[in-house]
Order: structure tokens, then sequence, then C-alpha cells
């Protein structure tokens, strides 16, 4: 069952999207596993360039099938705006495309509520995409959401909105005094959505595994990384679902035993968007360097992401939280040029040195990093084919990565395009 998922390690924004569509060459199917259209995930073909929120960017590779699993919340309008994107661009997605009945969907009170409740917080915000994610997996564990199977049955729908829109319209217009939502034009407009959605939805745990049976080969794709994991990130600053590897069991109804490689996608240096702490946070000119050259701009919401030195204390942790086998390193090329790079080994907490990420966000946050500085490389690496064409002080730092962090590196990407990729020791 050769089966590989791929997973952010750090904060999310690695180059996921980048590295989905240069292994689904090699796969027959790609599923997303967890997440919404809080994602987002750019691939560059030639001069065209594609952000998809939610379908797999492995749909970009002829032939390949994609699949939404039941972990992943759906903006139905979101989905179609894709398919229609993708469609303007010559992409069918007729047979191609799958969405888990299981799959719950997001209604318009789950990102007003997103909002509000963000806007509410005043100085103790989130970072929240509003669109309504957090909210929409709140209401599936509290049993009280509605699925992609109930949005194709008109009158499950019907009875099941009247019965939840009840509730959230009492919370808009009793704690957050705006107005309540109309029934009927939510009720006809997801109605729609449910229509068109018909065609896309089966029982996915099925399909993937007569697929397995079949000796397919699955990738598995995650969003967001795992330092924004509900369970394992920098929590409250996470998002709402399970960015690490058991979202992919959780999130498709796979079995453990399918699963054959673990990639773990970091940057070459470190990034976060949105609130929360990043120790390593460069100072001010030096992230608008990197900012500029790496383009750290999020593909959702287009704020600025904080960008800092690579980070191994948080990468380690993440080696274990999902078992790693492999690291993708990303946007090596970036670091073209400077004249001096660090890597974080540890941090003083307190005066007290430790080696491990403490579990409070406000711990971490009071973190100083322990740095080692490596001398740059100073000349490119955009064109570089192979590993061993690589500078030798690049080639150092990656090793240095890797013994960090406990995990051999398989991948460096040097560019944006599928060619600026380098396999290290393994087959493509």
């Amino acid at each position: 069952m050769p089966s590989t998922v791929l997973i952010g390690a750090q904060w999310g924004d690695e180059g996921k999207g980048k590295m989905i569509d240069v292994l689904a060459e090699r796969n027959d199917l790609i599923v997303r596993f967890q997440g919404g259209n809080n994602a987002g995930h750019t691939i560059r073909l030639g001069d065209s360039k594609f952000v998809l929120h939610l379908i797999p960017s492995g749909i970009l590779r002829r032939g390949k099938k994609c699949v939404l699993g039941n972990g992943v919340v759906i903006n139905p309008e979101a989905l179609f705006n894709e398919i229609d994107m993708l469609k303007k661009a010559g992409i069918s997605v007729k047979n191609r495309l799958f969405v888990s009945g299981q799959a719950h969907i997001i209604f318009p009170y789950h990102y007003l509520i997103d909002r509000l409740r963000e806007e509410s917080k005043k100085n103790e915000t989130i970072g929240t995409t509003k669109r309504g994610i957090g909210p929409a997996y709140g209401d599936k564990v509290s049993r009280v959401g509605i699925r992609a199977c109930d949005l194709i049955d008109p009158k499950r729908l019907k009875l099941k909105l009247q019965q939840v829109l009840k509730e959230k319209n009492d919370i808009l217009t009793k704690i957050y005094k705006v107005k309540p939502l109309s029934f009927s034009k939510t009720y006809k407009q997801y109605a729609k959505y449910g229509k068109k959605l018909k065609p896309y939805v089966i029982h996915t745990t099925y399909y993937l595994d007569e697929a397995l049976r079949k000796k397919k080969k699955i990738l598995f794709e995650g969003a967001q990384g795992t330092l924004l994991d509900v369970d394992h990130g920098t929590y409250p600053f996470v998002t709402s679902s399970n960015a690490s590897v058991g979202g992919a069991l959780i999130g498709t109804g796979t079995g453990p035993r399918a699963i054959q490689k673990i990639v773990g996608c970091v940057k070459a240096y470190t990034t976060r968007v949105g609130e929360g702490p990043l120790p390593t946070a460069f100072p001010p000119y030096l992230a608008r360097v990197v900012q500029t050259r790496g383009e750290e701009f999020g593909a959702t919401t287009g704020r600025p992401r904080r960008c800092g030195w690579f980070d191994a204390v948080i990468a380690r942790y993440s080696a274990i939280v999902n078992d790693l086998t492999m690291l993708a390193v990303m946007k090596l090329d970036v670091l073209d040029g400077l004249s001096e790079l660090r890597i974080c080994t540890g941090y003083r907490l307190r005066g007290k040195l430790i080696k491990k990420m403490p579990a409070q966000a406000d711990d971490l946050a009071a973190c100083k990093p322990v740095y080692e500085r490596h001398k740059g490389w100073m000349t490119s690496t955009a064109n570089v084919k192979k590993y061993e064409e690589l500078p030798s002080r690049a080639k150092s730092y990656l090793r240095r990565i890797s013994a960090l962090v406990g995990v051999p590196i398989g991948v460096v990407s040097v560019g944006s395009d599928r060619e600026q990729t380098i396999f290290v020791n393994a087959k493509k």
C-alpha cells in the first residue's frame, strides 16, 4: 500500500502546493484530509499561476484524481469558483474530483460568527482568516453540523437548516446585535449548491479502500502546518483541525498501515502568518528583504508573513509528532546572497537553556533563540539541477538542518517552477 502523506512541519505556507504538484506525477490519487478554504496552495506552471484553496493541486496533472475527504469543511461557493477557474484554464474536473458525503459544509452563519467573534476580541485576536472554519468545526463536534450528504437531499437540508438557523440567529441577534439570517434565502441558495454538488459526492472511505486494494498510489495532502494543529500546535494560535499526520487517517477513513512515507515540508527559513509567537523573527530590514525575495504574502488573505531564521526546535518537534521519514526543504534560493545565516538550536526561557518546545504559547513567546551561525553561499542556486552541484556552504547548511531535525532531506526546492526541484538520494 504505497501511500505518502505530505505535512507542513512549520506554521504553514511551507510550499506544500508545489510539492503536491511535483509528487502528484508519481501518484494516482491526491487526497485532501483537513481544513477548508482557509488554506492556499500556489502553483506556477510556466507563465500561469494557480491558487487553490480546496481542490488538491494534483488536479493540474493530467489524469490524476482528487478527493476531498470527510475531514475537510467545504464552502460550496469557494469550491465552485475553483472549478470554474480551472475550467477557464482548460482543466476539467469531471470524473476526477470526488467529495466525501461526510464532509461538513460551511454556511453564511459560520463566517459571520467567525468575523464577529474575532472583532469582539480586540487585543486578543487569533488571526483567523474569517472563512468560518472554526465555527464549522465547532458545529461538527457539537453534532449540529450539516454535511454534504445532507446538502444534496433537499428535504433533509430543509429540516436541519431550520433547526440550526434558529440557534444561530439567537447568537447573532442577542450576543452580536446584528440582523438575523433569512431561512428562505439561505435554504434556496444552499439547495442550489446541493444540486450542483451532487455529481461529485461519494462515500470516499470505500473509494479509497478500493483504490488501495488495487495498489493505486495515494498522496495525502495536508493544509496549514503542524505548529497550527489544534492539538499539537501553539494553542490557541492554531487552526481548528488536525494538520498533523493523524489528520490524514481521521480525515479520510484510511488505516495507518496504508501509509508508507511521511514527508515534512519546511522552508529553509521560518515564516508565520497571523498571530502567535515566532521566536526567530528577523529584524525589520531583513524581514523586508526576505518577504520580497520569497513573495511572503498569504495566498488566502494577502497578509504579509512574518519571517525568521530556521528554527530547528520546532522542526524537530514536528518530526516527532508526525514520525517524518523525509524532509522537503523549500525556498533555499531565497537565502542566496545572504552573507550570514543562522539556525536556532535551542531557547533560553527565563535564563534557562531548553532544547524542547514549550507547551504554552506564552512561554514560547518569552523564549530567546540560541543560534548557530553559518556562512552564506553568496551565489544563485536557482538553476542548479543536482544536489551535488549546490554550493558547498548550501550543502553544509542543509546537512546541519537534517542533523538537528533528525530526518533525511529528500527534496530541495530552488524556485517556484516544477523544474526547480532537486531530488536528493531519492528517486522522483
